[in-house]
């Protein structure tokens, strides 16, 4: 992972395309959040976390700035490292655990839904604590203007509420979030296999 961050972090275009991507899945991810709410069941700490997605966001688009002033304004694919690939990560995940969930407990709508936001989220901070740590090494090794210091410490508070919420879930959640950990485990793989596709073209 390190030898494709360098060779990213090393092209301020490759590099504007990276982070614009980040971006894109922070996004994505604080919409599925808010589009898995109850209508009215919403605690504090969901709030939280589709917020602090929402500001992961806008903070990753902002270091932007840094590398161009002119590319990846928007989330169009010329915006984007291996566009369809990263447009498909976090839907593709999402549906997987969706038939999982209906495969392993008997609920459906709401419910279901909300299984879905525990279970993707944990999956997708485990995820994140370590990928942001990896890119941040690449960045001080290049003694890059762009730093991520401040999402490693929200991502790794939002793990630890995600396994809380969890907890109270399932007395077996462990066994479900290593299921859904080993699809998003293949899904990962896929995108960093896209992206490096896209580097050697």
């Amino acid at each position: 992972m390190q030898t494709i961050l360098k060779h990213i972090v090393g092209n301020n275009q490759l590099h504007a395309k990276w982070l614009n991507s980040l971006s894109f899945m922070e996004n994505m991810g604080a919409r599925k959040i808010s589009a898995c709410e109850h209508r009215t069941m919403v605690d504090i700490v969901q709030l939280k976390h589709a917020a602090e997605e929402h500001r992961h966001a806008y903070y990753l688009k902002k270091q932007l700035a840094k590398l161009t002033d002119s590319t990846c304004k928007h989330y169009e694919d010329g915006d984007l490292l291996a566009p369809v690939a990263t447009r498909q990560y976090l839907h593709r995940l999402d549906m997987s655990c969706s038939r999982y969930v209906k495969e392993n407990f008997e609920i459906t709508g709401v419910d279901l839904r909300y299984a879905c936001y525990l279970f993707v989220t944990h999956a997708i901070e485990v995820r994140a604590d370590a990928l942001y740590p990896e890119y941040q090494e690449a960045l001080t090794t290049a003694k890059s203007r762009v730093n991520v210091k401040s999402i490693i410490l929200e991502e790794e508070g939002h793990l630890e509420e995600m396994i809380e919420q969890l907890k109270k879930f399932d007395s077996d959640w462990k066994a479900h979030a290593h299921a859904i950990a080993t699809i998003e485990r293949k899904l990962f793989q896929e995108w960093i296999a896209a992206i490096e596709i896209e580097l050697h073209q």
